[in-house]
Formats: structure tokens, sequence, C-alpha cells
């Protein structure tokens, strides 16, 4: 493995300065240095530290699920480059029987850009005789702690092969999770919500978000956040001056309340509290904090809108909103920040209170 002192992230296309920025700062705060090369539009970037040793460090040490605009992680040897169109096999094949004894599994990718999509089908006819090869080898054995092999085709001549662990990364192709959202969902934004609830909320919480349980959505019209929650059997109050889904009303699950999001505060506690409005990043976090803070609702989900310029600065100055709210209130809590597949120009946050604090 001393050929993998790179680490190749994937992220949303047109946000590689950002990716690239988080993982220079998480790199320095564990004390390793290096440089990234990050191409706008192509929804990868490249770390480069001085040692395979380096990188391992990071990965370690670094948890994937805090990376907040990578979608995927993966120690990579150098770029191979100028691959035969009759034969790319046999070059990359050479170098996956250097990097590691054994895989749990075979990923052939690429980035996610619109270009690129044109290279997925390649991608899969390029697993069968690379899976083919390794099996003939005994080098694959699915189930096993092995690492899983990742190669990623940049460009057709071109791929990085490396190598990741399941347990620090993500669990899905392309780092991608594939979410399904019915036909009568009443906006495309209920892609956003359901793909936040299967990545954010924690197997160890998932008693935490069941059927009969109450939530609040501020911001709600036209309904698509409280209709996933409803889906689950959650009873939810929809609070929006505008007007509702028939999909989402013929529930029965949610009751619509005309008013304002920033000025509603429900009776009673509620479980969750989920928000997807359209407002300033800060003015959000604040609401949220204050909700959490003074019990309205036991955990969040919401979306903070980014600016154009300095997003990274954003998000950091609305986590610190948060902690300082909540620490004034002594109250434990996580929180995961993400860029969702189905996020644009937001990132999703869950904020959960600690098991602790009952």
């Amino acid at each position: 493995m001393s050929q993998m002192n790179a680490l190749l992230l994937y992220c949303r296309a047109g946000f590689e300065k950002e990716c690239a920025a988080e993982i220079m700062a998480n790199a320095a705060e564990l004390g390793v240095h290096g440089y990234v090369k990050a191409a706008e539009g192509s929804a990868w970037v490249l770390f480069q530290a001085q040692s395979s040793d380096e990188i391992e460090l990071l990965t370690t040490h670094l948890p994937f699920y805090k990376q907040i605009f990578a979608r995927q992680w993966i120690r990579v040897a150098p770029l191979l480059e100028n691959l035969p169109e009759g034969d790319r096999l046999s070059a990359v094949r050479e170098l996956v029987a250097e990097l590691a004894p054994r895989y749990s599994d075979v990923w052939v990718e690429t980035p996610d850009t619109d270009a690129a999509k044109t290279r997925l089908g390649f991608c899969r006819r390029f697993t069968k005789p690379l899976t083919a090869a390794l099996e003939k080898k005994r080098q694959l054995v699915p189930g096993s702690p092995a690492p899983r092999l990742h190669v990623c085709f940049v460009a057709d001549d071109a791929a990085f092969v490396g190598v990741m662990e399941a347990e620090n990364s993500s669990p899905w192709f392309m780092g991608i999770p594939r979410v399904r959202v019915g036909k009568d969902a009443p906006s495309r934004s209920a892609g956003k919500l359901a793909e936040a609830l299967m990545v954010m909320v924690p197997e160890d919480r998932a008693n935490e978000l069941k059927p009969g349980m109450r939530a609040v959505d501020l911001g709600a019209a036209p309904g698509g956040w409280s209709w996933v929650l409803a889906q689950r059997g959650i009873r939810v109050t929809a609070v929006d001056n505008g007007p509702m889904a028939a999909t989402a009303m013929a529930t029965e699950m949610i009751e619509h309340v005309r008013s304002d999001g920033f000025s509603y505060r429900p009776h009673h506690p509620v479980n969750w509290l989920v928000c997807d409005m359209v407002e300033s990043p800060s003015r959000i976090a604040q609401l949220v904090a204050e909700w959490i803070a003074r019990g309205h609702a036991r955990h969040a989900i919401f979306n903070l809108k980014l600016p154009m310029k300095k997003r990274l600065d954003e998000v950091r100055r609305c986590e610190a909103i948060i902690e300082a709210r909540l620490e004034r209130e002594d109250i434990a809590y996580t929180i995961e920040i993400k860029q969702l597949y189905h996020d644009r120009e937001e990132v999703t946050v869950c904020l959960m209170r600690d098991k602790q604090n009952r």
C-alpha cells in the first residue's frame, strides 16, 4: 500500500473548492500537510500528502461522516493515464494486484457530472472482467473485512485506483444513496428529507423516528417534507401561509396551520422539527437552536441555503451559533452536516439531543 499517498474525494460538481478547503483544514488539525488538485466542475478533489502513512492516518482518525462536502473518499495510487483504448484492463489489473492482498468488493466508478454519465455504461462493462480476474486469483472475498476496491475513471483513458474500508466511508456506489420517493410526493424536495432520514439518523437512534411521533414542519408548503414524515406514520403540524398539496393532506396525518415559520411555537413539545425555508442560513440556525434550547423539539433536520461565496465559512458560522445557544442551556447534542445528493446550493443538518437528555 506504499503507493497510496493521496486521497480522492467525490463531491457535487461546483463544490470542489469547498471540498478541498475542508479536507485541507481537517488534515491540518491532525498534523497532516499536503496540497490539493481541484478543477471546477469536475466533481472530484485530490488531496496529495507526502506519504501513504499520512493518508492512512487521515482515514483512520477522521470520521467520514464529519466531511460536509465529500460524498466519498478513497486512498489512491498515482493516476493511471493514457490507458490504451483496446486494453485498459491490463494496467489496472497490474496495479490492483499490488495494492492489497484481498478485496471485499469492486466498484468501478466515475465522477458525477453530466459529461461523465455516458461513462457509466463502460464502468459496468469494465467491472465484469476485473471482477473475474480477482476471483481467478482468489483476491475477491465478499463479506470479509478486507478493503473495498475502487477504480474511478476521471477520463476515458485515465483512472485512479485505490482502496477504502467500509466502516469509514460511504456505503453507496459513487457515494450516492438510492432514494426512492413515491410519485405522489408533493414536491421534489421530498427527496432531500427522505435521503437525510436514510443517511443522517444513526442506526442506534432509529427508535427516535417511529410511527406515532409528532413533528413540526416550518415553511411546509407545498408539503414535500411533511409528506415524507407522514409516510412514516408521524403526525405533522405543517406551518405555512401558503397552500398545501392535496396529496399531502390526503395522508390524514398532517394538520395545516397558516402561520409564519419564524413566529410559530407548538403548544406541546414535539419529537422532531424539520425546516426547508428559503432564508439566510444564520437566521435558520438561530431559529432551530432556539427550538431545541427551549425544549419545543427534541431533534431537528433542516437545510441551510448557502451563499455564492465563502460557503464553508458560512456553514461553520451557523454551527457556532447552534453550539453557543445549546451550551448556554448545558444541552448535550450531536450534529451532522452534509451536502446530500438531493441538495443543490445548500447543506442539510441533523441535530439530535443526546440520549441522556431525557
